[in-house]
């Protein structure tokens, strides 16, 4: 294919409440921060508009998540994309120095670097980290107070978007120098810029499944797969080829793993039960492998 058809989806849905709210309650918290973490899975399609004015003028450091899952040979971002003149980039599992050993030292030269504002006299620092949706921000913050202060977690962590939905209390993670973060809900932009930036989203686990849909997200992904001429899927599922539609693909896995379900049917003589192929837990298979690395190493972006 060479395009792929959304068929007119809406994405406004796919922006809950509680995010609206949490939205508002970084902006406020931004005023006390001196410097801002942002931890992204997606290189360009995980970045939320909504904050950008505020990146803008205060240091930035970028932390890329899930390195161990991109493609090598697809990295639109380097080290110093950013907005501000402050922003430093980080990546996460094929850096030789574990990201948590980089954060406080770069955030803290950074600080030092720049103006604080009505902060100035302050010997505490205050970092506001961000991103999206389950892009592991509370797993960052809880790592760093088992590297610096030898603690265990201080905020919930889960593999769903949504475990944090509000701002929380300052979380301290560093002695020297005092350095306080804030983990905040993952926020998505109320309107997002098209509908193909959402499905990447929801793809790596942003938006709930169930919003969008498993069949949409499936059919997407192997689109995706195809156009970038990733074909593990074709050696891990055991197929004779690539495969241009989701029903060929999902009937062999569903046949393969054995994803039935047992469906009722009205006849003539009266109700019989009859096994079928389950393709939604077929296609939430697929979604799966996908994002535990099992098809390859792919960059949406």
């Amino acid at each position: 294919r060479e395009r792929f058809d959304f068929g007119g989806r809406d994405v406004a849905s796919w922006f809950p409440r509680h995010m609206a709210k949490g939205l508002r309650q970084m902006r406020a918290a931004l005023r006390r921060a001196d410097c801002l973490v942002e931890r992204r899975h997606i290189p360009l399609s995980g970045r939320n508009p909504a904050l950008l004015e505020a990146l803008g003028i205060r240091p930035h450091v970028l932390v890329l998540n899930k390195m161990d899952l991109a493609d090598p040979r697809r990295q639109p971002v380097s080290a110093g994309a950013g907005p501000g003149g402050g922003s430093r980039g980080v990546t996460c599992s094929d850096s030789p120095v574990p990201v948590a050993l980089q954060v406080v030292p770069m955030v803290a030269k950074l600080v030092a670097e720049g103006p604080r504002y009505h902060r100035a006299e302050s010997s505490e620092h205050n970092i506001l980290v961000i991103g999206v949706p389950n892009v592991g921000k509370s797993s960052l913050i809880n790592s760093l107070r088992r590297l610096h202060l030898k603690k265990g977690k201080a905020t919930a962590v889960g593999g769903e978007p949504g475990i944090t939905k509000a701002v929380l209390s300052r979380i301290q993670v560093c002695e020297k120098p005092l350095m306080y973060l804030v983990d905040t809900p993952g926020v998505l932009p109320p309107r997002l810029g098209d509908v193909e930036t959402g499905m990447k989203l929801a793809l790596c686990g942003a938006i709930r499944d169930h919003l969008v849909g498993e069949d949409i997200m499936a059919d997407y992904l192997l689109y995706t797969l195809n156009k970038q001429q990733q074909f593990g899927y074709v050696q891990h599922y055991g197929l004779g080829q690539p495969c241009d539609r989701i029903e060929p693909l999902l009937k062999h896995v569903a046949l393969t793993q054995g994803r039935t379900q047992k469906v009722k049917v009205l006849t003539g003589t009266g109700n019989v039960n009859m096994m079928m192929l389950n393709y939604p837990a077929a296609a939430y298979e697929f979604l799966r492998d996908f994002r535990a690395g099992r098809l390859g190493r792919v960059t949406l972006d």
